[in-house]
């Protein structure tokens, strides 16, 4: 890996970090490609620091952002949310334990609500699937007369909403 001491950068990272990475390193370790890391950087989400020719160096510190904004998306956050999050803690250094203790209270409900979409999906696979029609709003089973299609757009019965009696 190239490491590049902060001392011949110069920096706004932390002074904790001893040393740099570039892009390509930072890329490797995380698995998230340098496209998305530029992206990452202009959403304020990571920071870089510039070498005198214009090349990216990350403090360390960055491994950890990205990891949280990787399993952030996983489990169903937007970039927005993710960047609301993130701004809570310093971008230049690496977060404390309790900052990120606290960040991680914020997933135990989409976590929660996430299990219980894919919970519903895992129960309607055979019912829905199972029969071979493919059809939702032919569905004599699961959705008569469309009744779905009134609640609004997209999967409304794996997104939990509850159909009407019939006759309704």
């Amino acid at each position: 890996m190239k490491r590049m001491p902060i001392t011949a950068v110069p920096s706004a990272a932390s002074a904790v970090d001893t040393s740099l990475l570039s892009i390509g390193d930072i890329a490797s370790r995380s698995g998230v490609a340098a496209s998305a890391l530029r992206f990452y950087e202009s959403l304020g989400l990571i920071a870089s620091v510039r070498s005198g020719a214009g090349r990216r160096y990350f403090p360390r510190s960055c491994l950890r952002r990205i990891a949280f904004i990787v399993f952030a998306q996983k489990i169903g956050y937007s970039l927005d949310e993710i960047t609301a999050q993130l701004s809570k803690v310093d971008v230049n250094k690496s977060p404390s334990k309790t900052a990120w203790t606290a960040l991680s209270q914020e997933w135990r409900a989409r976590v929660r609500q996430r299990i219980e979409e894919l919970q519903r999906l895992d129960t309607d696979l055979d019912h829905c699937i199972g029969c071979g029609c493919l059809s939702m709003e032919r569905c004599w089973l699961s959705n008569p007369e469309d009744q779905a299609g009134r609640a609004g757009s997209g999967a409304r019965l794996w997104h939990g909403d509850v159909l009407p009696a019939s006759g309704e």
